[in-house]
């Protein structure tokens, strides 16, 4: 397991490493703008299998997936017109959407799914990561139903022996005490909320 403690000085070459990572089926564990994640590459069968055994996740739980852009999102995604007015609104920011899933990929975190969440954080690190690598997973680093941690100390803690699945730690230090994404299901062409989070249920619905 190797860890890099992430700066201003190394940023480009610490996103450098974390595509190779990712390139080789490996996990990260990094930040974001509200949580850590797990990262790993998302159409990969066997790299998100890995995240699951890490989180201890029913595997009939769907994973997302982070992008750089909506562009990108419509490669593996049916974007309709309400969720281009959420991503207009509230990408890059703490919003997951679920769109349905384009035909053509069943594999990671889509497989046997027909729905597909993505997310654009409000993060340059992720950005610039889903730019040099693509699409790869986020999802809390937490065990299943166990709470949200926001430092990597604690995290590994409460991970215990799973945590040797992770190849490459990107410690940004203790994160600010931060709500989880919000997650909606715009597949209908509706808004659903299935998670409140940092965007509220009334900020989700003027939209």
């Amino acid at each position: 397991m190797e860890t890099i403690r992430l700066t201003q000085e190394n940023f480009d070459e610490t996103v450098a490493r974390a595509s190779a990572v990712l390139r080789s089926g490996g996990v990260i564990l990094y930040p974001t703008d509200t949580l850590y994640g797990l990262g790993a590459d998302a159409f990969s069968d066997e790299a998100v299998t890995k995240i699951y055994a890490i989180k201890g996740r029913d595997e009939k739980k769907p994973i997302h997936c982070i992008v750089p852009d909506m562009r990108t999102a419509e490669q593996y995604a049916e974007v309709n017109d309400l969720a281009q007015k959420f991503a207009q609104k509230f990408m890059p920011g703490p919003l997951t959407l679920v769109l349905k899933k384009k035909a053509n990929i069943d594999s990671g975190i889509v497989k046997g799914m027909t729905t597909i969440g993505i997310r654009i954080p409000q993060n340059k690190f992720c950005l610039d990561l889903a730019r040099a690598f693509g699409p790869y997973t986020t999802t809390s680093a937490n065990v299943a139903g166990a709470a949200d941690l926001r430092s990597v100390p604690e995290i590994l803690a409460q991970l215990g022996e799973r945590a040797s699945l992770i190849d490459l730690i990107i410690d940004a230090g203790e994160l600010p005490e931060r709500k989880p994404s919000t997650v909606v299901d715009v597949c209908s062409g509706e808004a659903h909320m299935l998670r409140e989070g940092a965007i509220s249920a009334a900020e989700i619905s003027q939209v």
